[in-house]
């Protein structure tokens, strides 16, 4: 099989994981399913796509298709936030009140991170460590903060102390679990550290806008460390 083929076939298989996770998502809201829950469901499971990441020829410049189905939920992303009328899939399984105005803020720019780790950052440890924070630590916090956070804090926004110990906890494993998939080896000292640093950053920061800080904070720590 040619680089090129594998990496179309590589990128359709993203593309079906992608839009069928919405696509049920988008069922199970339908059915009752809770839409807070549904929103941090496919949080996960997008920020999981660089999974695929080990099916590519990395020796081909198509290795940069795997962001197609980020790129394309960009663009859907600025289209629904402005014109999705409320019924659409996106509202109903992305929105946390099932206003499209949400859409243009931490979906939107979760998958603008997703483009950018594809792209520069492909298949480096700090894509790996920053998705898995951004993924499994920001997705699950907040469902474990709401089930269980008895002791509040607020420094910028209110949140848990056990909100973020679930972002720390969740957030080196989902990472972890990255590296061993796509490099087979975890230097588990500098996640950890990584992970600490990425938990304070998380605390200070204005919602939303973490989706950016979380990233941004795994690239200089990993500059630097």
């Amino acid at each position: 099989m040619s680089p090129l083929l594998q990496n179309i076939l590589a990128t359709v298989l993203g593309l079906i994981y992608v839009f069928t996770v919405v696509g049920i998502m988008d069922y199970l809201v339908k059915k009752g399913f809770p839409q807070d829950l549904s929103r941090k469901i496919v949080h996960i499971a997008a920020g999981s796509w660089l999974i695929f990441w080990i099916i590519y020829d990395h020796t081909h410049w198509s290795k940069y298709l795997n962001i197609l189905p980020a790129f394309l939920w960009t663009v859907l992303l600025l289209i629904k936030g402005f014109f999705a009328k409320p019924d659409d899939e996106a509202v109903k399984t992305m929105t946390r009140t099932g206003d499209r105005k949400e859409l243009l803020k931490g979906p939107l720019f979760f998958t603008i991170v997703m483009d950018i780790m594809g792209t520069i950052f492909f298949y480096q440890p700090v894509a790996m460590t920053s998705m898995g924070l951004l993924g499994c630590g920001d997705g699950l916090a907040p469902v474990f903060g709401k089930k269980y956070g008895k002791h509040k804090y607020n420094i910028v926004t209110e949140k848990s102390i056990e909100g973020s110990l679930a972002f720390l906890i969740f957030g080196i494993f989902g990472a972890a679990v990255f590296h061993l998939i796509l490099s087979g080896e975890v230097e588990i000292t500098k996640l950890m550290l990584c992970a600490v640093v990425a938990t304070i950053v998380e605390a200070l920061s204005p919602k939303d806008i973490d989706n950016f800080l979380i990233p941004i904070t795994c690239l200089i720590f990993y500059q630097l460390y």
